[in-house]
């Protein structure tokens, strides 16, 4: 496997066409949720991709740098895997993690999180911090990680 942090100018189209093929066959597609993918964040974050031994885009996931989405924090979302209980989630998120760290520093990091997912998280050191909201019909949390 191989990991790549790359802000938006640095995708080429190819792997930009991949990551959103990839956000939009889980999202929307799988989870069966119509919602703006496209929301205008894309191209101030920080994009965290796990490319697998064959090639292909196997996870994924997007910094927010602090200040932009969350007033106190850097933000990561948008964690996809193209398999689910291989460890795709895990690395790429713990991948996302260092990214933070390397680029920011020591800051809090949030989460929006879907509650099934609440688990996932709390494994890596996320904390729920908020009541459970809808978000485009599908139950979140928000969760937080101290540095």
């Amino acid at each position: 496997m191989k990991t790549e942090v790359k802000r938006f100018e640095e995708l080429s189209a190819a792997e930009l066409y991949e990551l959103l093929r990839l956000r939009v066959d889980v999202f929307v597609v799988e989870q069966r949720c119509p919602y703006p993918d496209l929301d205008g964040r894309d191209e101030g974050a920080l994009h965290v991709l796990l490319w697998g031994d064959g090639g292909g885009l196997d996870a994924y996931l997007r910094i927010l740098p602090p200040g932009t989405y969350f007033p106190d924090a850097a933000g990561i979302g948008r964690v996809v895997s193209r398999r689910r209980g291989e460890g795709l989630g895990a690395a790429v998120l713990r991948a996302g993690m260092e990214a933070v760290y390397a680029a920011y520093g020591p800051v809090r990091i949030r989460i929006e999180a879907q509650s099934y997912a609440q688990g996932f998280y709390e494994r890596a050191g996320f904390v729920r911090c908020s009541d459970e909201f809808d978000e485009d019909g599908i139950p979140h949390v928000q969760m937080a990680a101290e540095p």
